[in-house]
């Protein structure tokens, strides 16, 4: 009996290295992308991928910008994934007519169903249409008062820091600013983070910690369900992020019911918000999801909030970095900011924010060297295929592209790696426009983030107010090696880096 067990073990066992080998052998000689470029291990695995963006801190990024130095403009990153570096191809994939679709492996790791995860394009429009105008510059314009708000509750904290002479978080102050912009904005319910000694800076290590959980997932789906299912007080004992990322969660969910309540009751809001847009079947446009699910009201929440916190906070922050560690550019950020605003105590509007050259090439070069969403953005080919750069790939393929190397291409962008905001001032308009073009922050087409004219509007009088008040400002105990990013989805700085901090100059 016992040899016979052990007998069959061995016949398991060398079945399934056959079955392993005969996976291998296919995936590199036989599938479909056999002939696309590219290392030996992500062509049969996966695992890959996961090894570089967990175990190495979220550097598969960069591990594919070597890629394609050595292979050229298509290389194949994953068995069924082709990542692209040629800019001509982004809107083949991007556009607003683009027949591609969200790739459900790299999505639906999320574990969430809301606008943002809906795969199928028509989905994302049912599902995104009733919160367009809610989102619109018009919509922004409107309700610029709390943008302003907020700014000048950080200028607040920063004076009285300041005048004791101790140095500001702004890496933390810039993400509390955005995040309580948004939630009051869009939820009429304010975190108020501004009001945190540190800004509640464990918020952007809450969300740091969801990104590692799903590049895990999107390896191993089967753990996605038991994690969701863990009790609250277990995950409250995770961390101390964690716990205060729960504290967010079961906040928006009562706010959640309580507007659900008050709309049934036919209680009229003093503003309409999000969920208010979300639950009248006047706004959703024959939605066949209508009415959603509580899941999805208080998960749209969070979604916007995670979205909204390191891709706006990253830009400022960067911005700021660049131009208080350079006097130059400090220098005639001031001057023109002066000639606008000629009283520093003013309101800044954004209307005349955004017609400063300089300051306009500020925010545009924080935009690029903070990339938005550093992640590649993956989609699935469809039916009939595509071919890119030669390469003929099927239905169903993931192809990816990503911000970092179109903010980073030297044929548009001379230096890459060089803050210049004069760079969009030059006299040659086709020159300028090319890099529009390739200025992908917010991607592209129909998937663009809803939230743009709301993070606009943040980017500016944040960047001005901060500027024209602020004229003697330093680094404090930070380096570009601090400034970096690993990819987490959304950029976040490498752990043990150090907070962008800035004291007034003189001060010790």
């Amino acid at each position: 009996m016992t040899l016979d067990f052990t007998s069959s073990m061995l016949w398991a066992l060398y079945a399934a290295q056959a079955m392993l080998l005969a996976i291998i052998c296919y995936r590199r000689f036989f599938h479909p992308l056999h002939s696309v470029p590219g290392p030996f291990l992500p062509a049969v695995t996966r695992l890959y991928l996961w090894y570089h963006n967990v175990i190495k801190d979220g550097s598969y990024y960069k591990k594919i910008d070597e890629m394609h130095v050595k292979y050229g403009p298509v290389v194949r990153i994953a068995p069924n994934e082709i990542h692209l570096a040629d800019p001509d191809n982004y809107d083949k994939i991007y556009s607003l007519s683009s027949k591609f679709y969200k790739d459900p492996l790299f999505y639906n790791a999320l574990g969430v169903e809301v606008m943002f995860t809906a795969i199928a394009n028509n989905e994302h429009r049912q599902r995104r249409a009733p919160l367009d105008h809610f989102f619109s510059r018009r919509a922004v314009l409107g309700l610029e008062d709390i943008v302003q708000e907020k700014v000048k509750k950080l200028c607040r904290r920063m004076h009285g820091s300041l005048d004791a002479s101790k140095p500001v978080d702004l890496r933390a102050g810039t993400r509390a600013v955005s995040i309580d912009v948004l939630s009051e904005y869009a939820f009429d319910d304010c975190w108020n983070h501004l009001d945190v000694e540190d800004f509640a800076a464990w918020f952007s290590e809450a969300v740091r910690g969801t990104g590692v959980m799903w590049w895990t997932f999107q390896q191993f789906p089967a753990l996605l369900r038991p994690m969701q299912s863990i009790p609250e007080d277990y995950a409250r004992e995770m961390s101390l992020a964690m716990n205060g990322w729960m504290d967010c969660v079961v906040r928006t969910r009562e706010y959640v019911m309580r507007v659900n309540e008050q709309f049934k009751a036919g209680i009229k809001p003093k503003r309409r918000t999000i969920f208010h847009e979300l639950l009248d079947p006047l706004s959703t446009n024959g939605e066949t999801s209508w009415p959603p699910s509580f899941e999805r009201l208080y998960g749209e929440a969070l979604s916007f909030c995670t979205a909204a916190a390191d891709t706006t906070g990253n830009a400022m922050e960067m911005a700021a970095y660049h131009v208080v560690t350079n006097p130059d550019i400090y220098d005639k950020l001031k001057k023109e900011l002066r000639d606008a605003f000629p009283d520093p105590s003013t309101d800044l509007d954004y209307t005349t924010l955004e017609k400063l050259p300089y300051l306009t090439g500020v925010v545009k070069e924080g935009q690029r060297l903070s990339y938005g969403v550093i992640s590649r953005l993956a989609r699935a080919t469809p039916e009939g295929g595509a071919t890119f750069n030669g390469y003929f790939v099927p239905a169903g393929t993931t192809v990816s592209m990503s911000s970092w190397m179109m903010h980073r291409n030297q044929d548009t962008f001379p230096s890459p790696d060089t803050f210049d905001p004069t760079r969009w001032m030059d006299p040659d308009r086709v020159v300028v426009r090319a890099r529009e073009k390739r200025l992908v922050p917010f991607s592209r087409g129909s998937r663009t983030c809803i939230g743009q004219n709301l993070a606009l509007c943040e980017l500016y009088v944040t960047l001005g107010t901060l500027f024209r008040r602020f004229d003697n400002l330093a680094a404090f105990d930070v380096g570009p090696e601090d400034m970096t990013y690993v990819d987490y989805f959304t950029a976040f700085h490498p752990k043990g880096s150090r907070a962008f901090k800035v004291v007034a100059k003189g001060a010790k």
